[in-house]
């Protein structure tokens, strides 16, 4: 499903680690892997549940999470047996317009990655992810931005520079993230938090359409 050989061999490494991509899953599975996509009715990105996908999109994350996987991308971005540490896996239906400001990443996490599968988009640099050189000007980009677009897959070494966000986006942007993280303490840290804040925003999101129904 996952195309590896699609993957530069060369990547940049200034001012940060990344490769990006396109076309690395067959086009033959993409109505499928949508299909199978979580119905998350809350926006943001949420840790993997089994439970809550369908076939193709566990089948892709064993893909993603694999060993193999984990070290080809660590032997490209500079980090030695990348396996040796936890995968959290997160996915995302939606965003609000808070999402994508500028940010490197929190410190635990080693290398990211990020895969999409959005048949279209054509809501042009809106949600289009932008690696930067400057914290403060998400015009400062060191390579051209990426789409959420199927297939197209970008991963880089988290670094006290690697600087980015995309432009303001509200709706549906389907996205599959893998974080490598420094210790099991800190996967299990965020993969709590992400839980907790799903049962918040499905909880708050309840009550305001339960308000919206009572006003009708």
């Amino acid at each position: 499903m996952f195309l590896v050989d699609r993957l530069p061999v060369a990547v940049r490494t200034a001012p940060f680690p990344l490769l990006a991509a396109s076309g690395v899953l067959e086009p033959a599975y993409a109505d499928r892997l949508r299909a199978d996509f979580p119905r998350y009715s809350e926006a943001g990105f949420f840790p993997w549940n089994e439970a809550d996908c369908g076939a193709t999109i566990n089948a892709l994350v064993a893909e993603l999470t694999a060993p193999a996987m984990a070290d080809m991308l660590g032997d490209r971005l500079g980090v030695e047996r990348l396996s040796q540490y936890p995968p959290l896996v997160t996915l995302c239906r939606s965003l609000n317009s808070r999402h994508g400001s500028i940010h490197t990443d929190s410190q635990s996490k080693i290398v990211t990655a990020l895969l999409y599968l959005n048949a279209e988009w054509p809501h042009g640099s809106a949600g289009s992810l932008r690696f930067l050189a400057q914290s403060a000007d998400i015009a400062s980009q060191v390579v051209p931005e990426v789409a959420p677009l199927y297939g197209n897959f970008v991963a880089f070494r988290r670094t006290g520079n690697s600087f980015h966000g995309h432009l303001p986006f509200q709706g549906e942007r389907l996205a599959v993230q893998v974080a490598w993280l420094a210790d099991a303490e800190a996967h299990a840290r965020k993969t709590r938090r992400g839980n907790t804040s799903r049962s918040i925003k499905k909880l708050f999101g309840g009550l305001d359409r339960w308000w919206k129904r009572r006003g009708a």
